[in-house]
């Protein structure tokens, strides 16, 4: 606690004035250089013992359940097999045959009628390209026999279009001419005019 000592002065033109000593004023300025320093020390320490609370530092775990040797110790990397012992890469996990679902029975007893399967079976590890919402695969025909088909389709319409263009009938009614075009009643010379007479068939 910092006790206030006041010092009375006497003027000459005045009444007393009461002014702080000395050791009040020395006080003063210690209390707010040790505000200050505690200030700047919490700016410049890490952002780590800013941010966490006390307890949170407090619950870490230590260095000897947490060193790097004692995480390998319980977790440790799994085996590296190589190409010989592991042909597919895959931790020696079996796939079952390479077989979209799309080709199996779609009447047989299956346990999931939808997906084509029964109950415990394995799944090949590309599972996303052989299940039943895999894009559809079409077997019905052969590249060669498609692109015959494809350009039969294109020769058919190109060859009915060349035929109703050359074939199609003329109208049946003439546009209408003026006398002069309507140049004048348009706007005079420069503006867009009407048909006259003379002019060549639309």
């Amino acid at each position: 606690m910092v006790s206030c000592r006041y010092t009375r002065s006497i003027s000459a033109s005045g009444p007393a004035l009461m002014k702080p000593s000395t050791d009040f004023a020395v006080q003063m300025l210690s209390t707010r250089l040790v505000r200050l320093a505690t200030l700047r020390s919490s700016l410049i320490a890490p952002a780590s013992h800013r941010l966490l609370s006390t307890t949170q530092r407090q619950s870490f775990f230590p260095n000897e359940h947490s060193t790097k040797r004692v995480l390998d110790e319980k977790y440790p990397d799994p085996p590296r097999l190589t190409e010989a012992e592991d042909p597919g890469m895959n931790g020696g996990y079996i796939n079952p045959p390479y077989i979209k679902r799309q080709f199996r029975d779609p009447y047989a007893d299956w346990w999931d009628p939808q997906e084509r399967r029964n109950f415990g079976e394995p799944v090949h590890e590309d599972n996303d390209r052989l299940a039943i919402f895999s894009p559809y695969e079409y077997t019905w025909t052969t590249p060669g026999p498609g692109f015959v088909m494809l350009m039969a389709f294109v020769s058919v319409f190109l060859g009915l279009s060349a035929i109703v263009y050359y074939n199609y009938p003329d109208r049946v009614s003439y546009p209408r001419e003026f006398e002069g075009g309507l140049e004048r009643e348009l706007g005079g010379p420069g503006a867009h005019r009407a048909r006259m007479a003379g002019d060549p068939d639309p």
